[in-house]
């Protein structure tokens, strides 16, 4: 065999690995669209604040720590996770407030707002992994059946890594009349699972669409894309902003902090509620997931600078993505939120509230974990000063 014969056979062998669970890389008249861009740039979609999105530090290192028994350890609950038995009549009756949350877990959160049902990043697989055999595992239970969810006006994806968009979710909401609202370049992934082009609704950062009388608008985040072992950087990442008549909410998705929350909060808000991402952090990836203290300042100035309306911790507690506690991440938005006096919203997965009504606070998790250290950095030490110098992107493979 010649090197000429070698290398197409070596393509061929890597794209036979590539399941279906791995989706589809824009083409043809989506990926003009996304050259247009004005977030595209020199062929690769760039974050408003620079951002390292490879691990930095020691290999090594890192996997010492990720790896030891005792660190494994403390790393899951020591039990089993309260889930809240959600049932049909948990959501027939509508919220008397007009608004309503349930978190389902991790990033997954049902929003029901003035009479629309807006569902963020579903994810009811078993694994956030292209394989059904390896990868992070659930460590509890769906709250109920996707199909006992009832009808969804819309589903909203922040980006296409595994833990916020899965093959088998989709593919089950594929078979409804849901619209799906996504970042640009994602819908590649849909159409090859069965998602009509029709029900699609693809948007760049600040733009805006309405489904079902709400408006939904992407809003820029800090972080990184792909699902392949070649990542291209060709599917945008977003954080969104939703409107009702009368209310008005606000999914991080994945995002390291950066200044422009106080644009997003301005334009937008404020916000009744704020579903922020507070876990999955770690001083080797800085850049891209915030810290609880980092959660609170965004949630400040998404309001203007000041406690308002409800904040809802997400992106912890379903799946083990980082070095740190089990429920560190809960622990620590708890001591932030009384730091700053700012309303907060603790449900067990499953368990829906109303932000204006009564608020599950009680700190369930620490019946099924080990003790947690004290947080030792005040929210307000946790920002980017608005001249801080922007590195180069650093295009990453899948983490």
């Amino acid at each position: 065999m010649t090197g000429a014969d070698y290398f197409p056979t070596l393509r061929t062998k890597i794209r036979s690995m590539r399941t279906e669970s791995f989706g589809a890389d824009p083409a043809g008249a989506r990926m003009e669209r996304i050259r247009r861009s004005p977030n595209f740039v020199d062929g690769t979609f760039q974050n408003p604040v620079g951002a390292r999105t490879r691990p930095s530090g020691s290999t090594l290192e890192f996997a010492k720590i990720y790896f030891q028994k005792e660190q494994r350890a403390r790393r899951a609950p020591t039990g089993t996770v309260p889930v809240h038995p959600t049932t049909l009549a948990d959501l027939a009756a509508p919220p008397a407030t007009g608004l309503r949350l349930t978190w389902m877990g991790h990033s997954s959160v049902l929003a029901e707002i003035d009479g629309r049902r807006v569902l963020f990043d579903p994810v009811w697989g078993e694994r956030c992994s292209p394989f059904p055999f390896a990868g992070p595992k659930r460590l509890h239970p769906v709250p109920l059946p996707l199909g006992v969810l009832g009808p969804v006006d819309v589903v909203v994806i922040s980006h296409d890594h595994y833990d916020h968009l899965d093959l088998p979710t989709i593919r089950a909401l594929a078979g409804t009349d849901t619209v799906f609202a996504v970042p640009l370049g994602v819908g590649a992934h849909l159409e090859r699972w069965g998602v009509p082009a029709d029900r699609l609704r693809e948007l760049d950062w600040n733009e805006t669409v309405k489904v079902a009388g709400i408006s939904l608008t992407a809003t820029p985040a800090r972080h990184f894309c792909g699902r392949g072992l070649r990542n291209q950087q060709h599917t945008l990442w977003a954080s969104w902003a939703v409107a009702g008549p009368e209310h008005r909410i606000y999914h991080s998705g994945d995002t390291g902090y950066f200044p422009g929350f106080r644009d997003i909060g301005a334009e937008h808000g404020p916000f009744d509620a704020t579903m922020i991402q507070i876990g999955a952090y770690s001083e080797y990836w800085p850049d891209i997931h915030m810290t609880p203290a980092e959660g609170m300042r965004a949630h400040l100035d998404l309001q203007g600078g000041r406690p308002h309306g409800v904040m809802l911790p997400i992106h912890w507690g379903t799946f083990n993505l980082a070095p740190h506690a089990w429920a560190e991440p809960a622990e620590w938005s708890r001591d932030a939120g009384e730091e700053e006096g700012q309303a907060m919203a603790f449900p067990r997965p499953g368990e829906p509230f109303e932000p204006s009504g009564e608020l599950p606070s009680d700190p369930w998790w620490r019946g099924v974990s080990r003790p947690v250290a004290p947080s030792w950095r005040s929210p307000r030490t946790a920002r980017i000063p608005d001249d801080a110098p922007q590195r180069d992107l650093d295009l990453a493979g899948d983490r």
